[in-house]
């Protein structure tokens, strides 16, 4: 049987609790920003709150799962789309090995639900380039102009060589030189484009028809960069253009999108994915301040094999090498062939990822070979460069799992609802146990009271450091959570009668109690937890919510069993009032037990032994 514990100083586990406890007060309050309430409350998720959430599953061609590179990569590329569509507080982590889940709290927003489509890399011939004003005033821009920056050329190598022009970052190179953007041939006018799709024609139609009859067929007739410095009155004849909104700008024929200046590169940007996909129309594509007229696309992104950033050995500057399929370097040398024959300056091939130009590199030479994209970089400049290129030959296709939008009055009531679940459920537990124990109902009730203030905190602080959100299914782990700490005291105080009945006295039948409960508690909580860990680490979505929830509440629940309930149950048995049949009703147990064996009132030196 079991043995008694020494004797215990029940303040000493006290007094550990009250510092755990102060300590992570003083996190919640000082590790936070702003005002109190921003301290004092956990991330909401999005059905308690309001939002959108999209979660993608990450495929590829062979069926093996995507590695981590891929995976960040694509989340990377994912990212920027997002802040692409002007939501920048938005969300976007990788969960599991293969999924991608996009989050915007507060607002609801369906563009998010099609941000998934998988992003392809086009190699494109720049036809010419002209500096994007931003819509600006013609005399705050009459004397800009792409400057020249002669520094980064560099000399072709053995293999060939691209030399770019960065302006800063990989994903944003200077533009050509002046002379590409004065003297690149006029685009076609927007009257020859080829024909479209009868849907796009109908969109079209509409954008017509806000814009007006005249100031389309004005746009339409232009056959090259309109100069708004050179013309002002252009200026106010197009300024309607302003108002389109980037997917009233997708429609427009790639000529009008690049010969009207107050079409700005901002508009063309949040364009949405896949606007310019098609491969053998032109297109229209911006870096931060040039906007770039492109020729059909010759190369793929599933045309490169590899794309690595290194260090070149002859002048220790970073580059990004890169590498052909079979197929795929017989069309880059042609591509190379056809801008460095070009007849104008602008020699120049743009690499377009999604709606933007990532890079585009003057062609120096014809490049039979591997590509080597030369500049002024940095080191990261050239790794992001070469995720970008190396992600657009990945056949990663992305599949959506779940894709809903809950408006704020919609979580708000969700909020409302498991607030109120966990409050009758917790209202339950405190009638029952007063019911049941009587008055030692109040140490169940503070246990529970201490263990929900240690799980509020806990959520703040593993929001600020990890990220965590609660949601819904959260507080189903947390309701849950209740039954279990419950079970944990109707375990502790069954087992105390049960010593009780026995013959021993409540003094030592609580330490005898604990010996033997303690066992089946830590048993009980294991399972638990495991249940929750299994999971969290085979589930997704909502699912891996609840099972957090349940494995940190039981967690904080043990360390309340072990730092509170058993010591404030030491120090009442040691009190006259905890044999009262009003305070307890263990003092019945003890009148009732059977006369034989131990007689409670025999003098101490004629009992037995208590085993």
């Amino acid at each position: 049987m079991a043995q008694p514990q020494a004797p215990m100083h029940p303040g000493r586990q006290l007094g550990v609790l009250g510092t755990i406890f102060v300590l992570l007060a003083i996190w919640v309050w000082f590790g936070g920003d702003g005002g109190w309430r921003n301290r004092l409350e956990p991330n909401l998720g999005l059905d308690l709150i309001g939002g959108t959430t999209v979660t993608l599953q990450a495929k590829t061609d062979n069926g093996k799962p995507p590695t981590k590179q891929q995976m960040s990569t694509a989340k990377d590329i994912i990212d920027s789309r997002v802040n692409g569509l002007g939501v920048s507080e938005a969300e976007v982590v990788v969960e599991g090995d293969t999924n991608i889940v996009v989050s915007l709290p507060g607002k609801s927003d369906d563009r998010l639900k099609q941000i998934g489509q998988t992003a392809e890399l086009r190699f494109r011939k720049v036809l010419g380039s002209t500096q994007d004003t931003g819509g600006a005033d013609p005399s705050a821009s009459a004397s800009a102009s792409p400057s020249t920056d002669p520094s980064t050329s560099a000399a072709p190598s053995a293999s060939g060589s691209a030399s770019a022009k960065p302006s800063g970052s990989a994903s944003a190179p200077s533009s050509a030189p002046a002379s590409a953007a004065s003297s690149a041939p006029a685009s076609a006018p927007a009257s020859s484009a080829p024909p479209v799709a009868a849907d796009v024609a109908q969109q079209r139609a509409a954008v017509q028809k806000k814009l007006g009859d005249s100031v389309w067929a004005a746009a339409m007739a232009e056959t090259g960069p309109v100069d708004l410095a050179a013309d002002p009155a252009k200026a106010q004849l197009y300024a309607p253009f302003k108002t389109l909104t980037p997917e009233e700008v997708a429609v427009l024929p790639p000529a009008m999108q690049y010969n009207i200046p107050t079409v700005t590169c901002a508009q063309l940007d949040k364009r949405p994915v896949g606007s310019i996909r098609d491969d053998k129309q032109p297109a229209v594509a911006c870096q931060p301040g040039v906007k770039y007229n492109l020729d059909v696309a010759k190369v793929l992104g599933t045309d490169v094999d590899n794309a690595d950033s290194s260090i070149d050995s002859t002048n220790g500057k970073w580059i990004v090498t890169i590498s052909f399929t079979s197929g795929g370097q017989n069309r880059w040398t042609e591509l190379t062939r056809e801008a460095y024959n070009n007849g104008t300056d602008s020699k120049q091939v743009a690499v377009v990822l999604d709606n933007q130009v990532v890079s585009a590199p003057v062609i120096e030479s014809v490049i039979p070979g591997d590509a080597r994209i030369t500049g002024q970089f940095t080191k990261r400049d050239t790794e992001l460069l070469a995720n970008q290129l190396q992600y657009g030959a990945l056949p990663l296709s992305f599949t959506p799992q779940d894709a809903q939008s809950i408006s704020a009055t919609l979580g708000s009531s969700h909020l409302e609802a498991g607030v109120l679940a966990a409050g009758i459920g917790l209202g339950l537990v405190v009638l029952y146990s007063f019911f049941y124990y009587r008055l030692l109902g109040l140490v169940i009730t503070l246990s529970l009271v201490l263990s929900g203030a240690m799980v509020y905190m806990a959520l703040i602080i593993l929001g600020r450091t990890m990220g965590f959100t609660l949601t819904l299914a959260g507080f189903a782990g947390f309701i849950v959570s209740l039954g279990v700490a419950a079970d944990s005291f109707v375990i502790y105080f069954e087992r105390l009668k049960d010593e009780i009945r026995e013959g021993r006295s409540p003094r030592s039948a609580v330490p005898r109690a604990w010996v033997r409960a303690r066992r089946t508690i830590i048993s009980a909580n294991a399972i638990t937890l495991l249940a929750a860990a299994v999971l969290y680490f085979f589930s997704i979505g909502s699912v891996r919510g609840f099972a957090f929830a349940l494995g940190v509440a039981t967690i904080l629940d043990l360390v309340v069993v072990f730092l509170f309930r058993h010591p404030i149950m030491t120090m009442f048995a040691r009190s006259k009032a905890f044999l009262s049949p009003r305070v307890s009703g263990l003092g019945r147990i003890v009148e009732q037990r059977p006369s034989t064996g131990v007689a409670s009132s025999a003098p101490r030196r004629n009992r037995p032994k208590e085993v």
